[in-house]
């Protein structure tokens, strides 16, 4: 083939050049119902169900090792209607909930200041950077020296174990930001706060929002850690009586309500992000 020629199956007129050189084909993703969506999620978490019932009915899985689904069922319902349940879920919950609420300001803040100023970083990151590579339960003899036994060193225990993802995800969005906005922003004549409460945490909305989807989900396992601290009241107490006793079904009750914390807290969040980024949703792919 000179350097005059043309290929095969593509001529200098328009009208017979093939359509797919011209427009590449572009799969749009298929909608999908909020239904079939739902049972998808669903099968995985049923067949575990199905799993579990059948090794306990056939005697593979024995009441000693792992109670069955309906003992299980049967001690929730007697936790519930004794009232014990519904007063360790308020204690841990609180607990939780307000070491996240610290943990999360507290990142954010941190993330803010080491992303948008230099100096900020060169004096905060690498301390922050040294105190997230250790392991946070390694922590707890620690706290128990510094707060003693009670509820603030539970409380801060979960908030330093949450403050850290999102430190890190505010970083790294807040270092990333757009220049163009940021020169739009100074040609505006916009400061530095107005700069980072209009145009920095805006932009970083995405990042900000799964760095709060790995703290929520640490605080429920920080939770379990801060509940060994010597409780007398939560989940972890419970936790820690039905140890003593060997009950296999009350144990089985508190894992299952400590992994339906996490559930619902990730699927909350996953919400909060359709209703405030509705743009990432295509198609309703998601």
């Amino acid at each position: 083939m000179t350097a005059l020629e043309i290929p095969s199956g593509i001529t200098d007129s328009a009208d017979s050049v093939p359509l797919d050189l011209v427009t590449p084909r572009i799969k749009v993703p298929r909608r999908r119902s909020r239904g079939l969506a739902i049972t998808l999620r669903a099968l995985g978490p049923l067949a575990i169900l199905a799993v579990w019932w059948m090794a306990s009915a056939t005697g593979v899985l024995t009441s000693d090792l792992l109670a069955s689904p309906p003992q299980v069922l049967r001690a929730a319902e007697k936790l519930w209607d004794s009232g014990q349940l519904s007063d360790a879920l308020t204690v841990s919950l609180g607990r939780a909930g307000t070491g996240l609420c610290f943990g999360v300001a507290t990142g954010l803040t941190l993330g803010v200041i080491t992303g948008s100023w230099r100096l900020g970083e060169d004096l905060l990151d690498s301390a922050v950077q040294t105190l997230r590579a250790l392991p946070f339960l390694s922590l707890v003899p620690l706290f128990m020296v510094w707060f003693g036994i009670g509820e603030q060193a539970r409380v801060i225990l979960i908030a330093v174990a949450t403050t850290f993802p999102m430190y890190v995800s505010t970083f790294g969005a807040v270092r990333t930001s757009d220049p163009k906005l940021l020169e739009a922003a100074r040609v505006f004549g916009l400061g530095r706060l107005a700069t980072i409460r209009s145009v920095i945490l805006p932009g970083a909305l995405p990042a900000l929002l799964s760095g709060l989807r790995l703290s929520t989900t640490l605080s429920v396992i920080a939770l379990i850690a801060a509940e060994e601290i010597n409780s007398t009241a939560g989940l972890g107490y419970l936790m820690a009586q039905a140890q003593n006793f060997s009950r296999t079904d009350i144990l089985s009750v508190i894992i299952l309500i400590y992994g339906l914390l996490g559930l619902i807290a990730d699927i909350a969040i996953r919400a909060l992000e359709r209703v405030l980024m509705p743009w990432r949703t295509i198609g309703g792919a998601r």
